[in-house]
C-alpha cells in the first residue's frame, strides 16, 4: 500500500481535508489495529511490526511498538533499528513522522504531524513532517508539534512540549520547551 498524500480543501468549508480513500484506509486500519494489536502484549512485536508493514510504515526488524501505541496513518511513519514507541504513545500522522535508529517514544508522548491556519477563515488542516534524529529520546507525556527535528542524542523531558527543532545532544524541558544543558555523553 503506497502513502497517499493529504488534499488539503482550500475551497470549499467543510470539506474534508483528506481524500475517502485515504479515511476508509485509516478506518481500515483503525478496526485492524483495535482487533488484532490494541490488547497484544509486548512480546507480540514481530506481529504489531507485520500488521504496520501490511498498511504501508517502514518499520525496521527490531524497532518495537506497544499494543496501546495509536498510529492515525502507518503508511507516513517510519522507525528505524532499536526504536521504539512505548504503551500509550500518539502517533498523530498526518504527515510522515521518521524515529531514526536508536529513538525512544516514552508512554504517552504525542508527535503530531497536523495543526490548523488559524488565520484562514476555513481553518485549514496544515501537515508538516517530524524527524527524531538517531538516539533521541522523548521522555513521557511529552508533545512534539508539526515540523519539528529533534537532534541527534537530544533528550526531551517529560511533559515537555515542544514547536521549534532541538540541537543534537542537547537536554530541553518544561512548557514551552527550553534548553537546560549538553549531554555529556555527546561525542
Amino acid at each position: 500500500m503506497k502513502p497517499l498524500d493529504a488534499k488539503h480543501s482550500n475551497s470549499v468549508v467543510g470539506e474534508p481535508s483528506f481524500p475517502l480513500s485515504n479515511r476508509m484506509i485509516r478506518a481500515l486500519w483503525n478496526i485492524t489495529w483495535l482487533l488484532l494489536a490494541s490488547w497484544t502484549p509486548p512480546p507480540l512485536n514481530p506481529w504489531r511490526r507485520f500488521l504496520l508493514r501490511l498498511f504501508g510504515a517502514k518499520i525496521a526488524s527490531t524497532a518495537r511498538i506497544y499494543g496501546s501505541a495509536k498510529i492515525w496513518f502507518p503508511p507516513y511513519l517510519t522507525m528505524g533499528e532499536h526504536s521504539v514507541l512505548a504503551w500509550g504513545a500518539l502517533c498523530y500522522s498526518q504527515a510522515p513522522i521518521v524515529l531514526e535508529d536508536f529513538v525512544v517514544v516514552s508512554q504517552r508522548a504525542h508527535l503530531c504531524a497536523g495543526t490548523h491556519d488559524i488565520d484562514d477563515p476555513n481553518f485549514q488542516l496544515l501537515t508538516k513532517p517530524i524527524l527524531l534524529k538517531r538516539k533521541a529520546w522523548v521522555a513521557a507525556d511529552t508533545f512534539i508539534g508539526p515540523g519539528v527535528t529533534v537532534g541527534e542524542g537530544a533528550v526531551i523531558g517529560a511533559r515537555a512540549v515542544v514547536f521549534k527543532d532541538v540541537d543534537p545532544w542537547s537536554v530541553f524541558v518544561g512548557n514551552p520547551a527550553r534548553f537546560v544543558k549538553m549531554r555529556k555523553c555527546h561525542p
